[in-house]
């Protein structure tokens, strides 16, 4: 049986950048995990429903403006109203960070695995609007 999953891929912007050296916060991977959390639910249950816990994150990589992130979750298990989730975001641009060729960036043939995850989401019985896969 094929997983139900959602996958987002984005450019981290100059904006994202929180630390110095351009580094991006971990919670802007963690809002990504929202995210697709949210589309998981609306096509199982026909709702938004909510972000419960995280159980588990990993933070394996750093991550900087300029870099382009795919973020993929699936639903592991069903219950009556949760939702079990697993995340994870693979870094599959990296900018190059080169003073002399300062637009410089790589297409990695081999993705660096940054954040892994796993939560737990909800949607109340009295707003599923479909049936739970």
């Amino acid at each position: 049986m094929k997983k139900l999953q959602s996958t987002i891929r984005l450019r981290m912007s100059h904006g994202d950048a929180h630390y110095g050296g351009t580094l991006v916060d971990g919670a802007k991977i963690l809002s990504l995990f929202g995210d697709i959390a949210t589309e998981l639910l609306i096509r199982t249950d026909g709702d938004e429903g909510l972000f419960l816990r995280y159980d588990e994150v990993e933070f394996m990589a750093p991550v900087f403006a300029g870099d382009y992130i795919e973020a993929t979750g699936w639903i592991t298990e069903t219950g009556k109203t949760s939702r079990k989730m697993e995340f994870i975001a693979t870094k599959v641009i990296q900018c190059r960070r080169d003073p002399v060729q300062p637009t410089a960036a790589d297409f990695l043939e081999n993705p660096i695995v940054t954040t892994k995850a796993k939560g737990v989401c909800v949607t109340p019985v009295e707003l599923q609007r479909k049936k739970a896969v």
